[in-house]
């Protein structure tokens, strides 16, 4: 989504290419600039003792959804897009909410070979969101579709 009137929204998977209205320079600096405020959200929410940006602080446990996009699309991992038909057009990830748990997902438009990549590029959201220190579990279901399953620790 796009900076606006409700602020810098990380890219879920779910928005059109033109739905990120911004250059790919100026998208990178509000993406660290975001960065930069959950960092000292950490810093100034967590408690002192131990490593407080270690793990996620009370606004990324309320807002899951958003941390864990802001967290894959600062990792570099591109996000999936949706076509002017509502069809995926870009193969990346999608962050979403299913049964209250966010749920990652490699998604991309047929014959994008999506599909072989799911393993491996979940393994790098899993990297990346572990070393924010989220809890994630990868599935596989039916035809062999993977996700994961991200949560903040106890």
């Amino acid at each position: 989504m796009t900076e606006g009137a409700e602020g810098f929204r990380a890219a879920t998977g779910d928005e059109h290419p033109s739905g990120l209205d911004q250059n790919a320079e100026d998208r990178a600096a509000a993406v660290r600039q975001a960065m930069d405020g959950l960092w000292q959200i950490r810093r100034v929410m967590n408690p002192a003792a131990g490593r407080p940006v270690a793990g996620p602080a009370e606004w990324e446990r309320r807002q899951p959804l958003r941390a864990v996009a802001l967290a894959l699309e600062a990792a570099g991992i591109p996000a999936s897009a949706l076509g002017p038909d509502g069809r995926r057009a870009a193969a990346g990830y999608r962050v979403s909410h299913v049964d209250g748990v966010v749920r990652v997902e490699w998604l991309g438009p047929p014959g994008s070979k999506a599909v072989y990549e799911q393993h491996e590029q979940l393994q790098r959201c899993a990297r990346a969101l572990e070393d924010l220190g989220w809890q994630v579990l990868e599935y596989r279901g039916a035809r062999r579709h993977r996700w994961l399953e991200v949560e903040p620790p106890p």
